[in-house]
C-alpha cells in the first residue's frame, strides 16, 4: 500500500499515515471488512518502525473507522453516513480548539484566526 509521508511536515508520521487510510475508507477505496495490511507489513513497506503503524491503527480503530481482531488484524469498519459527519465535525471542533488555543497564548486576535482559516478554505477549493 502506498501512502506518501513527508518527514518534514508538522504532523508526525503516524497521524499521516491515519489521515490517508481515514480518507481511503471515507471515500469508499477501503470496503467495510477489508483488512488493512499486517502491522509489521506497513512498517516494511513505509520504512517506519512498527510502533509507528500501531498507533496509526489504534487512531483508526478509537474513530470508529476500523476495528482490530486479536490475532486476524485490523478491519474496515462499515460507515454510516451521519456517524461519519458526526467523528468529522467533533475532529474539526477539537482541532479549531486547538487553534484558539494557540492563538490566544500567542496573542494572535480572533478576526486574525478568521482571516487565516478563510485563506485556508479558499486554498483547498483550488
Amino acid at each position: 500500500m502506498h501512502i506518501p509521508l513527508d518527514p518534514s511536515a508538522p504532523e508526525p508520521i503516524y497521524e499521516q499515515i491515519r489521515a490517508h487510510l481515514a480518507e481511503a475508507i471515507l471515500r469508499g477505496d477501503l470496503r467495510a471488512g477489508e483488512v488493512l495490511p499486517s502491522l509489521r507489513a506497513l512498517a516494511r513497506d513505509l520504512r517506519v518502525s512498527v510502533i509507528t503503524t500501531t498507533r496509526a491503527y489504534n487512531e483508526l480503530v478509537a474513530d470508529g473507522l476500523a476495528d482490530a481482531v486479536q490475532g486476524r488484524g485490523v478491519f474496515v469498519r462499515a460507515q454510516e453516513p451521519g456517524e461519519v459527519r458526526a467523528r468529522a465535525l467533533e475532529r474539526i471542533d477539537d482541532l479549531l480548539g486547538g487553534a484558539v488555543r494557540t492563538a490566544g497564548t500567542a496573542g494572535i486576535p480572533a478576526d486574525e484566526l478568521r482571516r487565516r482559516l478563510t485563506r485556508v478554505l479558499e486554498e483547498e477549493e483550488r
